[in-house]
């Protein structure tokens, strides 16, 4: 399931956008103002935000060039400014699509739809909070600091990242990572995650590996 960041001042657009894009089975989160987009942003893995340009702590031409220089996430401006200039600004800022207000829901719906389409298509990075994979170089990185992780550790970092918000048997990240069947006396498993977890440590991550028992493992937020 796809989660989307809804940035948006007015109560009643964001009841109704946040109402419609949830019937369409996407995980919807909700913004006011720039303030929360960058807490929803740190605390949660976002795939795409809508974003309004008038908030009432900042506009979001600058708010949309801090998330790009942050997140590998694309960007739908959603506006009452339908000049050709603001549309140019905000495209120039980093923004990968723009519907001027007025629109109808159904064109909103289609523009997510292409717009995540695209990304899934061809995502290099994987992000969930600052912590970012790069699934070309296979490099993890926290806060732009290179974890310099091993092939293995980074496996399970991806692995994990790519199933946020789910446990993941300790069998099948053993299996995937390893390509070996599991056995209960092997530990490598455990080693690698108790590695990366000081990994993230000294970085000072927010995240965190987590184990539990009878289950398996996950990537969270602490």
């Amino acid at each position: 399931m796809s989660t989307i960041l809804l940035v948006e001042d007015n109560p009643h657009i964001m009841k109704i956008n946040s109402s419609c894009l949830s019937m369409e089975d996407y995980s919807v989160l909700e913004a006011a103002d720039a303030a929360q987009c960058r807490y929803m942003l740190s605390n949660n893995d976002v795939d795409l935000v809508i974003l309004d340009i008038m908030l009432p702590d900042g506009d979001g031409i600058s708010l949309c060039r801090e998330i790009k220089a942050k997140y590998d996430i694309p960007i739908l401006f959603l506006s009452a400014l339908s000049e050709n200039d603001d549309i140019i600004t905000a495209l120039r800022a980093g923004g990968d699509d723009y519907l001027p207000k007025p629109y109808d829901i159904q064109v909103l719906i289609a523009r997510v739809e292409a717009r995540l389409r695209s990304v899934r298509k061809d995502k290099r990075y994987i992000s969930f909070g600052r912590l970012r994979l790069d699934t070309v170089s296979m490099a993890a990185y926290f806060a732009d600091n290179d974890l310099l992780t091993t092939q293995k550790e980074f496996s399970i970092l991806l692995m994990l990242a790519r199933n946020i918000g789910s446990t993941v048997p300790k069998a099948e990240l053993y299996e995937n990572v390893w390509g070996l069947p599991y056995s209960d006396n092997a530990n490598a498993l455990f080693t690698a995650v108790s590695r990366l977890n000081k990994k993230l440590d000294d970085n000072k991550a927010d995240v965190t590996i987590t184990y539990e028992r009878g289950k398996g493992y996950a990537l969270e937020s602490i």
